[in-house]
Protein backbone atom coordinates (compact mmCIF):
# COMPACT_ATOMS: atom_id res chain seq x y z
CA UNK A 1 0.00 0.00 0.00
CA UNK A 2 1.35 3.43 -0.91
CA UNK A 3 1.87 6.19 1.62
CA UNK A 4 -0.95 8.20 0.03
CA UNK A 5 -3.36 5.29 0.34
CA UNK A 6 -2.32 4.79 3.98
CA UNK A 7 -3.00 8.44 4.74
CA UNK A 8 -6.38 8.29 3.00
CA UNK A 9 -7.30 5.18 4.96
CA UNK A 10 -6.29 6.83 8.23
CA UNK A 11 -8.37 9.90 7.39
CA UNK A 12 -11.37 7.78 6.46
CA UNK A 13 -10.96 5.78 9.66
CA UNK A 14 -10.92 8.97 11.73
CA UNK A 15 -13.98 10.33 9.95
CA UNK A 16 -15.92 7.10 10.48
CA UNK A 17 -14.72 6.56 14.04
CA UNK A 18 -12.99 3.35 13.06
CA UNK A 19 -11.15 2.53 16.28
CA UNK A 20 -11.61 -0.22 18.85
CA UNK A 21 -10.72 0.06 22.53
CA UNK A 22 -9.89 -2.86 24.81
CA UNK A 23 -9.02 -2.59 28.50
CA UNK A 24 -7.52 -5.27 30.72
CA UNK A 25 -8.03 -4.51 34.41
CA UNK A 26 -5.41 -6.81 35.97
CA UNK A 27 -4.20 -7.63 39.45
CA UNK A 28 -1.33 -5.14 39.41
CA UNK A 29 -2.16 -2.72 36.60
CA UNK A 30 -4.71 -1.65 34.01
CA UNK A 31 -3.78 -1.70 30.32
CA UNK A 32 -5.73 -0.03 27.50
CA UNK A 33 -5.13 -0.76 23.81
CA UNK A 34 -6.50 1.12 20.80
CA UNK A 35 -6.72 -0.69 17.45
CA UNK A 36 -7.40 0.76 14.02
CA UNK A 37 -9.77 -0.64 11.40
CA UNK A 38 -7.09 -3.17 10.33
CA UNK A 39 -6.66 -4.36 13.94
CA UNK A 40 -3.21 -2.82 14.26
CA UNK A 41 -2.43 -1.55 17.75
CA UNK A 42 -1.84 2.18 17.43
CA UNK A 43 -1.62 3.17 21.10
CA UNK A 44 -1.58 1.85 24.61
CA UNK A 45 -1.79 3.22 28.11
CA UNK A 46 -1.24 1.60 31.48
CA UNK A 47 -1.60 2.53 35.15
CA UNK A 48 -0.36 0.54 38.14
CA UNK A 49 -2.32 0.37 41.40
CA UNK A 50 -1.32 -0.51 44.96
CA UNK A 51 -1.40 -3.93 46.57
CA UNK A 52 -2.72 -3.78 50.14
CA UNK A 53 -1.82 -6.49 52.67
CA UNK A 54 -3.63 -5.76 55.97
CA UNK A 55 -2.68 -9.14 57.49
CA UNK A 56 -0.84 -12.28 56.40
CA UNK A 57 -2.97 -14.02 53.76
CA UNK A 58 -5.16 -10.95 53.17
CA UNK A 59 -4.94 -9.05 49.88
CA UNK A 60 -6.97 -5.94 49.02
CA UNK A 61 -7.24 -3.20 46.41
CA UNK A 62 -8.65 0.30 46.67
CA UNK A 63 -11.61 0.14 44.23
CA UNK A 64 -11.68 3.92 43.75
CA UNK A 65 -8.00 3.84 42.80
CA UNK A 66 -8.70 1.03 40.33
CA UNK A 67 -11.49 3.04 38.70
CA UNK A 68 -9.25 6.10 38.42
CA UNK A 69 -6.45 3.98 36.91
CA UNK A 70 -8.95 2.47 34.47
CA UNK A 71 -10.07 5.90 33.24
CA UNK A 72 -6.50 7.19 33.28
CA UNK A 73 -5.21 4.33 31.14
CA UNK A 74 -7.89 5.03 28.54
CA UNK A 75 -7.09 8.74 28.47
CA UNK A 76 -3.39 7.98 28.05
CA UNK A 77 -4.08 5.65 25.12
CA UNK A 78 -6.39 8.17 23.42
CA UNK A 79 -3.79 10.91 23.78
CA UNK A 80 -1.02 8.68 22.41
CA UNK A 81 -3.19 7.69 19.45
CA UNK A 82 -3.87 11.34 18.63
CA UNK A 83 -7.57 10.66 18.14
CA UNK A 84 -10.78 11.92 19.70
CA UNK A 85 -12.71 9.74 22.13
CA UNK A 86 -15.69 10.12 19.80
CA UNK A 87 -13.67 8.29 17.12
CA UNK A 88 -13.91 5.06 19.14
CA UNK A 89 -16.56 2.70 17.84
CA UNK A 90 -16.77 0.55 20.96
CA UNK A 91 -15.07 -0.46 24.18
CA UNK A 92 -14.59 -3.94 25.60
CA UNK A 93 -13.22 -4.66 29.05
CA UNK A 94 -11.94 -7.60 31.03
CA UNK A 95 -11.08 -7.93 34.69
CA UNK A 96 -9.37 -10.00 37.39
CA UNK A 97 -12.28 -12.39 37.92
CA UNK A 98 -12.97 -13.11 41.58
CA UNK A 99 -11.88 -9.75 43.08
CA UNK A 100 -15.01 -8.05 44.45
CA UNK A 101 -16.59 -5.35 46.60
CA UNK A 102 -19.85 -3.91 47.97
CA UNK A 103 -20.83 -0.26 47.50
CA UNK A 104 -23.57 2.21 48.36
CA UNK A 105 -26.23 2.30 45.65
CA UNK A 106 -26.76 6.06 45.93
CA UNK A 107 -23.30 7.48 46.64
CA UNK A 108 -21.13 4.83 44.99
CA UNK A 109 -18.92 4.75 48.09
CA UNK A 110 -17.34 1.32 48.73
CA UNK A 111 -18.14 -0.21 52.12
CA UNK A 112 -14.73 -1.84 52.25
CA UNK A 113 -11.71 -2.35 50.02
CA UNK A 114 -12.03 -4.80 47.13
CA UNK A 115 -11.03 -8.27 48.34
CA UNK A 116 -8.62 -9.80 45.81
CA UNK A 117 -8.83 -13.29 44.34
CA UNK A 118 -5.61 -14.27 46.15
CA UNK A 119 -7.10 -13.47 49.57
CA UNK A 120 -7.32 -16.35 52.07
CA UNK A 121 -9.40 -14.87 54.90
CA UNK A 122 -12.43 -17.05 54.14
CA UNK A 123 -10.49 -20.34 54.04
CA UNK A 124 -12.14 -21.87 57.11
CA UNK A 125 -15.66 -21.11 55.91
CA UNK A 126 -14.83 -22.47 52.44
CA UNK A 127 -13.49 -25.66 54.01
CA UNK A 128 -16.70 -26.07 55.99
CA UNK A 129 -18.72 -25.60 52.81
CA UNK A 130 -16.59 -28.18 51.02
CA UNK A 131 -17.15 -30.77 53.73
CA UNK A 132 -20.92 -30.23 53.99
CA UNK A 133 -21.99 -29.20 50.51
CA UNK A 134 -18.99 -29.71 48.24
CA UNK A 135 -20.61 -32.36 46.03
CA UNK A 136 -23.66 -30.22 45.30
CA UNK A 137 -21.69 -27.05 44.68
CA UNK A 138 -19.28 -28.88 42.35
CA UNK A 139 -22.10 -30.50 40.39
CA UNK A 140 -23.95 -27.21 39.90
CA UNK A 141 -21.12 -24.70 39.50
CA UNK A 142 -18.23 -26.84 38.21
CA UNK A 143 -15.93 -25.77 41.07
CA UNK A 144 -15.22 -26.91 44.63
CA UNK A 145 -15.62 -24.43 47.50
CA UNK A 146 -12.52 -22.34 48.07
CA UNK A 147 -11.76 -18.88 49.43
CA UNK A 148 -10.60 -18.05 45.89
CA UNK A 149 -14.18 -17.43 44.76
CA UNK A 150 -16.23 -14.25 45.04
CA UNK A 151 -19.16 -15.61 47.03
CA UNK A 152 -17.23 -16.25 50.24
CA UNK A 153 -15.62 -12.80 50.04
CA UNK A 154 -18.93 -10.95 49.65
CA UNK A 155 -20.30 -12.91 52.62
CA UNK A 156 -17.30 -11.80 54.69
CA UNK A 157 -17.93 -8.13 53.93
CA UNK A 158 -21.61 -8.48 54.85
CA UNK A 159 -20.65 -10.14 58.14
CA UNK A 160 -17.74 -7.89 59.14
CA UNK A 161 -18.70 -4.35 58.08
CA UNK A 162 -20.99 -2.85 60.69
CA UNK A 163 -24.57 -2.56 59.51
CA UNK A 164 -23.88 -4.10 56.10
CA UNK A 165 -26.48 -6.86 56.33
CA UNK A 166 -29.15 -4.48 57.55
CA UNK A 167 -28.38 -2.02 54.76
CA UNK A 168 -28.45 -4.84 52.20
CA UNK A 169 -31.87 -5.91 53.46
CA UNK A 170 -33.11 -2.33 52.97
CA UNK A 171 -31.91 -2.35 49.36
CA UNK A 172 -29.19 0.27 49.89
CA UNK A 173 -26.20 -1.75 48.64
CA UNK A 174 -24.86 -3.32 45.45
CA UNK A 175 -22.20 -6.02 45.15
CA UNK A 176 -20.09 -7.24 42.28
CA UNK A 177 -16.83 -8.22 40.76
CA UNK A 178 -14.77 -5.42 39.24
CA UNK A 179 -16.50 -5.54 35.85
CA UNK A 180 -19.82 -4.67 37.46
CA UNK A 181 -18.23 -1.94 39.60
CA UNK A 182 -16.41 -0.39 36.65
CA UNK A 183 -19.39 -0.43 34.30
CA UNK A 184 -21.68 0.99 37.00
CA UNK A 185 -19.25 3.89 37.49
CA UNK A 186 -18.48 4.42 33.79
CA UNK A 187 -22.20 4.72 33.00
CA UNK A 188 -22.98 6.94 35.99
CA UNK A 189 -24.94 4.18 37.71
CA UNK A 190 -27.15 3.47 34.70
CA UNK A 191 -25.97 -0.14 34.18
CA UNK A 192 -25.87 -2.83 36.85
CA UNK A 193 -25.09 -6.13 35.08
CA UNK A 194 -22.58 -8.95 35.02
CA UNK A 195 -21.69 -11.34 32.21
CA UNK A 196 -22.00 -15.12 32.48
CA UNK A 197 -18.24 -15.71 32.48
CA UNK A 198 -17.75 -13.30 35.38
CA UNK A 199 -20.76 -14.65 37.27
CA UNK A 200 -19.17 -18.09 37.22
CA UNK A 201 -16.35 -16.76 39.42
CA UNK A 202 -18.80 -16.33 42.32
CA UNK A 203 -19.23 -20.11 42.91
CA UNK A 204 -23.00 -19.51 42.70
CA UNK A 205 -23.87 -19.86 39.00
CA UNK A 206 -25.54 -22.93 37.53
CA UNK A 207 -23.30 -24.05 34.64
CA UNK A 208 -26.16 -25.53 32.64
CA UNK A 209 -28.53 -22.54 32.82
CA UNK A 210 -25.91 -19.80 33.38
CA UNK A 211 -28.20 -18.30 36.02
CA UNK A 212 -27.76 -17.80 39.77
CA UNK A 213 -28.45 -20.87 41.92
CA UNK A 214 -30.71 -19.87 44.80
CA UNK A 215 -29.72 -22.76 47.08
CA UNK A 216 -26.04 -21.82 46.95
CA UNK A 217 -26.91 -18.15 47.45
CA UNK A 218 -28.73 -19.20 50.62
CA UNK A 219 -25.77 -21.30 51.79
CA UNK A 220 -23.55 -18.25 51.37
CA UNK A 221 -26.18 -15.96 52.92
CA UNK A 222 -26.00 -13.52 50.01
CA UNK A 223 -29.27 -11.65 49.33
CA UNK A 224 -30.40 -11.64 45.73
CA UNK A 225 -31.20 -7.92 45.71
CA UNK A 226 -27.52 -6.86 45.91
CA UNK A 227 -26.18 -8.89 42.97
CA UNK A 228 -26.43 -8.07 39.28
CA UNK A 229 -28.49 -9.96 36.69
CA UNK A 230 -26.46 -12.26 34.42
CA UNK A 231 -26.27 -11.44 30.73
CA UNK A 232 -24.29 -12.24 27.57
CA UNK A 233 -20.73 -11.02 27.09
CA UNK A 234 -21.67 -9.54 23.70
CA UNK A 235 -24.28 -6.93 24.41
CA UNK A 236 -24.58 -3.23 25.10
CA UNK A 237 -23.57 -2.37 28.66
CA UNK A 238 -24.42 1.30 28.14
CA UNK A 239 -22.24 4.29 27.30
CA UNK A 240 -19.59 6.14 29.27
CA UNK A 241 -20.50 9.37 31.08
CA UNK A 242 -19.81 12.41 28.86
CA UNK A 243 -17.59 14.09 31.47
CA UNK A 244 -15.03 11.25 31.36
CA UNK A 245 -13.82 11.60 27.77
CA UNK A 246 -14.36 15.13 26.47
CA UNK A 247 -18.10 14.77 26.06
CA UNK A 248 -17.94 11.48 24.12
CA UNK A 249 -20.16 8.61 25.22
CA UNK A 250 -18.17 5.53 24.24
CA UNK A 251 -20.32 2.40 23.79
CA UNK A 252 -19.38 -0.41 26.19
CA UNK A 253 -20.07 -3.51 24.13
CA UNK A 254 -18.11 -6.41 25.61
CA UNK A 255 -17.26 -7.80 29.05
CA UNK A 256 -15.13 -10.82 30.04
CA UNK A 257 -12.76 -12.17 32.66
CA UNK A 258 -9.08 -11.67 31.83
CA UNK A 259 -8.10 -15.27 31.10
CA UNK A 260 -11.04 -15.86 28.76
CA UNK A 261 -10.45 -12.54 27.00
CA UNK A 262 -6.92 -13.81 26.40
CA UNK A 263 -8.35 -16.92 24.70
CA UNK A 264 -10.12 -14.73 22.17
CA UNK A 265 -7.26 -12.26 21.79
CA UNK A 266 -4.80 -15.06 21.16
CA UNK A 267 -6.86 -16.21 18.19
CA UNK A 268 -8.06 -19.46 19.70
CA UNK A 269 -11.57 -20.00 21.05
CA UNK A 270 -12.55 -23.21 19.23
CA UNK A 271 -12.84 -26.59 20.96
CA UNK A 272 -9.46 -28.19 21.65
CA UNK A 273 -7.57 -24.91 22.01
CA UNK A 274 -5.21 -24.86 24.99
CA UNK A 275 -3.98 -21.55 26.37
CA UNK A 276 -2.03 -20.44 29.43
CA UNK A 277 -1.79 -16.87 30.71
CA UNK A 278 1.27 -15.95 32.78
CA UNK A 279 0.41 -12.97 34.92
CA UNK A 280 0.42 -12.40 38.68
CA UNK A 281 -0.91 -15.93 38.77
CA UNK A 282 -1.03 -18.42 35.94
CA UNK A 283 -4.26 -19.71 34.42
CA UNK A 284 -4.72 -22.52 31.92
CA UNK A 285 -7.80 -23.08 29.83
CA UNK A 286 -8.85 -25.84 27.44
CA UNK A 287 -11.89 -24.95 25.35
CA UNK A 288 -14.49 -27.74 25.29
CA UNK A 289 -17.06 -25.83 23.26
CA UNK A 290 -20.77 -26.06 24.06
CA UNK A 291 -20.30 -29.15 26.27
CA UNK A 292 -18.80 -29.01 29.74
CA UNK A 293 -16.76 -31.63 31.59
CA UNK A 294 -17.07 -31.88 35.37
CA UNK A 295 -13.50 -32.45 36.48
CA UNK A 296 -12.35 -35.11 38.90
CA UNK A 297 -8.73 -33.90 38.65
CA UNK A 298 -8.93 -30.60 40.50
CA UNK A 299 -9.73 -28.49 37.44
CA UNK A 300 -12.44 -25.86 37.35
CA UNK A 301 -15.22 -26.17 34.83
CA UNK A 302 -16.16 -22.66 33.79
CA UNK A 303 -18.30 -20.76 31.35
CA UNK A 304 -15.66 -18.84 29.42
CA UNK A 305 -18.21 -16.56 27.82
CA UNK A 306 -21.83 -16.51 26.68
CA UNK A 307 -22.75 -15.01 23.32
CA UNK A 308 -26.25 -14.88 21.90
CA UNK A 309 -27.46 -16.92 24.86
CA UNK A 310 -25.03 -19.77 24.07
CA UNK A 311 -22.28 -20.57 26.58
CA UNK A 312 -18.78 -21.72 25.63
CA UNK A 313 -17.10 -23.85 28.29
CA UNK A 314 -13.51 -24.29 29.39
CA UNK A 315 -11.64 -26.73 31.61
CA UNK A 316 -9.50 -24.41 33.67
CA UNK A 317 -6.47 -24.79 35.92
CA UNK A 318 -5.33 -22.11 38.35
CA UNK A 319 -1.91 -21.25 39.75
CA UNK A 320 -2.04 -18.54 42.40
CA UNK A 321 1.58 -17.39 42.17
CA UNK A 322 3.55 -16.96 38.93
CA UNK A 323 4.65 -13.40 38.12
CA UNK A 324 4.01 -12.56 41.78
CA UNK A 325 7.01 -14.75 42.67
CA UNK A 326 9.21 -12.68 40.35
CA UNK A 327 7.91 -9.52 41.97
CA UNK A 328 8.83 -11.05 45.35
CA UNK A 329 12.37 -11.74 44.14
CA UNK A 330 12.63 -8.02 43.37
CA UNK A 331 10.67 -6.37 46.18
CA UNK A 332 10.92 -8.96 48.94
CA UNK A 333 14.41 -10.42 48.57
CA UNK A 334 16.18 -7.80 46.47
CA UNK A 335 17.68 -10.50 44.24
CA UNK A 336 16.82 -8.66 41.01
CA UNK A 337 16.37 -5.08 39.84
CA UNK A 338 13.70 -5.90 37.25
CA UNK A 339 11.82 -9.00 36.04
CA UNK A 340 13.98 -9.05 32.92
CA UNK A 341 17.03 -9.89 35.05
CA UNK A 342 15.75 -13.38 35.83
CA UNK A 343 16.52 -14.96 32.46
CA UNK A 344 20.20 -14.02 32.46
CA UNK A 345 20.63 -14.97 36.12
CA UNK A 346 18.95 -18.34 35.62
CA UNK A 347 20.97 -19.02 32.47
CA UNK A 348 24.22 -18.28 34.31
CA UNK A 349 23.95 -21.60 36.18
CA UNK A 350 23.57 -25.05 34.62
CA UNK A 351 20.60 -25.96 36.81
CA UNK A 352 18.97 -25.03 40.11
CA UNK A 353 21.61 -26.82 42.16
CA UNK A 354 19.08 -29.34 43.42
CA UNK A 355 16.81 -26.59 44.78
CA UNK A 356 13.05 -26.74 44.31
CA UNK A 357 10.73 -23.86 45.09
CA UNK A 358 7.05 -24.19 46.03
CA UNK A 359 5.37 -20.76 45.62
CA UNK A 360 2.44 -21.44 47.95
CA UNK A 361 2.25 -17.87 49.26
CA UNK A 362 -1.54 -18.08 49.16
CA UNK A 363 -1.99 -21.84 49.28
CA UNK A 364 -2.04 -24.15 46.28
CA UNK A 365 -4.71 -24.31 43.59
CA UNK A 366 -4.93 -26.92 40.77
CA UNK A 367 -4.79 -29.84 41.38
CA UNK A 368 -4.35 -29.66 45.18
CA UNK A 369 -6.73 -26.93 46.36
CA UNK A 370 -4.88 -26.73 49.65
CA UNK A 371 -5.71 -23.44 51.38
CA UNK A 372 -3.25 -24.16 54.18
CA UNK A 373 -0.10 -24.83 52.14
CA UNK A 374 2.75 -22.33 52.39
CA UNK A 375 5.82 -21.70 50.26
CA UNK A 376 9.35 -22.94 50.67
CA UNK A 377 12.76 -23.57 49.13
CA UNK A 378 13.73 -27.25 49.44
CA UNK A 379 17.15 -28.76 48.86
CA UNK A 380 19.27 -25.83 50.07
CA UNK A 381 22.98 -26.45 50.64
CA UNK A 382 25.95 -24.21 51.32
CA UNK A 383 26.77 -24.15 47.62
CA UNK A 384 23.46 -22.61 46.59
CA UNK A 385 23.62 -19.05 45.24
CA UNK A 386 20.89 -16.54 44.52
CA UNK A 387 21.23 -17.49 40.85
CA UNK A 388 20.21 -21.06 41.72
CA UNK A 389 17.27 -19.73 43.72
CA UNK A 390 16.12 -17.44 40.91
CA UNK A 391 16.26 -20.38 38.53
CA UNK A 392 14.27 -22.51 40.98
CA UNK A 393 11.57 -19.84 41.12
CA UNK A 394 11.30 -19.75 37.31
CA UNK A 395 11.21 -23.53 37.16
CA UNK A 396 8.39 -23.63 39.71
CA UNK A 397 6.18 -21.68 37.29
CA UNK A 398 6.75 -24.34 34.62
CA UNK A 399 6.14 -27.17 37.10
CA UNK A 400 2.85 -25.71 38.31
CA UNK A 401 1.65 -25.25 34.74
CA UNK A 402 2.64 -28.84 33.99
CA UNK A 403 0.48 -30.00 36.91
CA UNK A 404 -2.46 -28.18 35.31
CA UNK A 405 -1.72 -29.68 31.89
CA UNK A 406 -1.56 -33.22 33.25
CA UNK A 407 -4.92 -32.73 34.93
CA UNK A 408 -6.33 -31.54 31.60
CA UNK A 409 -4.92 -34.56 29.78
CA UNK A 410 -6.53 -36.89 32.33
CA UNK A 411 -9.95 -35.38 31.56
CA UNK A 412 -9.73 -34.70 27.82
CA UNK A 413 -8.83 -37.32 25.23
CA UNK A 414 -8.93 -35.03 22.19
CA UNK A 415 -5.89 -33.77 20.29
CA UNK A 416 -3.93 -30.87 21.81
CA UNK A 417 -1.27 -29.93 19.25
CA UNK A 418 0.31 -27.05 21.20
CA UNK A 419 -0.18 -24.62 24.05
CA UNK A 420 -0.62 -20.92 23.37
CA UNK A 421 1.04 -18.69 25.96
CA UNK A 422 0.45 -15.04 26.79
CA UNK A 423 1.19 -12.54 29.55
CA UNK A 424 4.28 -10.71 30.69
CA UNK A 425 6.37 -13.79 31.41
CA UNK A 426 6.36 -15.01 27.80
CA UNK A 427 9.28 -12.64 27.15
CA UNK A 428 11.46 -15.01 29.19
CA UNK A 429 12.81 -17.44 26.59
CA UNK A 430 14.39 -19.73 29.17
CA UNK A 431 11.03 -20.18 30.90
CA UNK A 432 9.14 -20.77 27.65
CA UNK A 433 11.66 -23.40 26.51
CA UNK A 434 11.48 -25.13 29.88
CA UNK A 435 7.70 -25.03 29.68
CA UNK A 436 7.70 -26.77 26.31
CA UNK A 437 10.17 -29.33 27.69
CA UNK A 438 8.00 -30.07 30.71
CA UNK A 439 4.75 -30.30 28.74
CA UNK A 440 6.17 -32.36 25.91
CA UNK A 441 4.27 -30.25 23.34
CA UNK A 442 5.19 -26.99 21.57
CA UNK A 443 4.55 -23.66 23.28
CA UNK A 444 3.46 -20.89 20.89
CA UNK A 445 3.90 -17.23 21.86
CA UNK A 446 1.87 -14.53 20.07
CA UNK A 447 3.44 -11.35 18.76
CA UNK A 448 1.15 -9.30 21.02
CA UNK A 449 1.41 -10.43 24.65
CA UNK A 450 -1.47 -8.21 25.83
CA UNK A 451 -4.02 -10.65 24.47
CA UNK A 452 -6.60 -9.98 27.20
CA UNK A 453 -7.09 -6.31 26.31
CA UNK A 454 -7.01 -7.24 22.63
CA UNK A 455 -9.60 -9.98 23.16
CA UNK A 456 -11.97 -7.72 25.06
CA UNK A 457 -11.88 -5.27 22.14
CA UNK A 458 -12.63 -8.12 19.76
CA UNK A 459 -15.67 -9.12 21.81
CA UNK A 460 -16.96 -5.55 21.63
CA UNK A 461 -16.34 -5.43 17.87
CA UNK A 462 -18.25 -8.70 17.50
CA UNK A 463 -21.15 -7.18 19.43
CA UNK A 464 -21.50 -4.23 17.03
CA UNK A 465 -21.08 -6.41 13.94
CA UNK A 466 -17.55 -5.36 13.02
CA UNK A 467 -16.52 -9.03 13.29
CA UNK A 468 -18.76 -11.72 11.84
CA UNK A 469 -17.55 -14.28 14.41
CA UNK A 470 -14.99 -14.59 17.19
CA UNK A 471 -13.18 -17.13 15.03
CA UNK A 472 -12.28 -14.26 12.71
CA UNK A 473 -9.73 -13.08 15.28
CA UNK A 474 -7.26 -15.79 14.26
CA UNK A 475 -7.03 -14.27 10.79
CA UNK A 476 -5.23 -11.17 12.11
CA UNK A 477 -3.29 -12.49 15.11
CA UNK A 478 0.38 -13.25 14.55
CA UNK A 479 2.66 -15.66 16.35
CA UNK A 480 6.09 -14.50 17.50
CA UNK A 481 7.86 -17.77 18.31
CA UNK A 482 7.28 -21.50 18.77
CA UNK A 483 9.27 -23.47 21.35
CA UNK A 484 9.69 -27.18 20.59
CA UNK A 485 10.26 -29.65 23.47
CA UNK A 486 13.83 -30.96 23.74
CA UNK A 487 13.92 -32.67 27.13
CA UNK A 488 13.89 -36.45 27.51
CA UNK A 489 10.92 -38.14 29.14
CA UNK A 490 13.15 -39.49 31.93
CA UNK A 491 14.43 -36.06 32.88
CA UNK A 492 10.95 -34.58 32.71
CA UNK A 493 9.56 -37.20 35.07
CA UNK A 494 12.50 -36.93 37.46
CA UNK A 495 11.97 -33.19 37.75
CA UNK A 496 8.23 -33.52 38.34
CA UNK A 497 8.75 -36.24 40.94
CA UNK A 498 11.19 -34.03 42.85
CA UNK A 499 8.84 -31.05 42.61
CA UNK A 500 5.98 -33.17 43.96
CA UNK A 501 8.17 -34.25 46.88
CA UNK A 502 8.74 -30.58 47.66
CA UNK A 503 5.01 -29.85 47.39
CA UNK A 504 4.20 -32.66 49.82
CA UNK A 505 6.42 -31.03 52.45
CA UNK A 506 4.67 -27.68 52.09
CA UNK A 507 1.07 -28.90 52.15
CA UNK A 508 -1.20 -28.17 55.12
CA UNK A 509 1.63 -26.18 56.69
CA UNK A 510 -0.65 -23.88 58.67
CA UNK A 511 -2.73 -26.80 59.93
CA UNK A 512 0.48 -28.56 61.04
CA UNK A 513 1.47 -25.53 63.14
CA UNK A 514 -1.82 -25.22 65.00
Amino acid sequence: MTVIRKVRRLRRSREMGGYYLGIDQGTTLTTALIMDEDWKIIARGSREHRQIYPRPGWVEHDPVEIYECFVGAIRTAIAEAGIRASDILCMGLDHQGETCLIWDKKTGEPLYNAIVWQDRRTADFAQELKEKHGDYIHRITGVLPDSYYTGTKIRWILDHVEGARQRAARGELLAGTLNTWLIWNLTGGETFLTDAGSAGRWMMMDLATTEWDRKIMDLLEIPENIIAPITDCNRSFGRTKPELFDGARIPIAGCLTDSQAGLIGGGGCSAGTLKNSYGTGSFMGLVTGDKYILSEQGLMTVCAFRTGGRPTYVLSGAVYIAGAAIQWLRDGLGFIQSPGDTEAMAASVADSGGVYFVPAFAGLATPYWDQYARGGFLGLTGGVTKEHMVRAVLESVAYQTTDCYRAVRAEYDGRIPAMRADGGMVDNGLLMQLQADMLGIPVVVPAEKETAAFGSACMAAYTIGALSSLEDVKTFTKMKKEYEPRMSVDERETRMNMYHRAVDRCREWIACQE
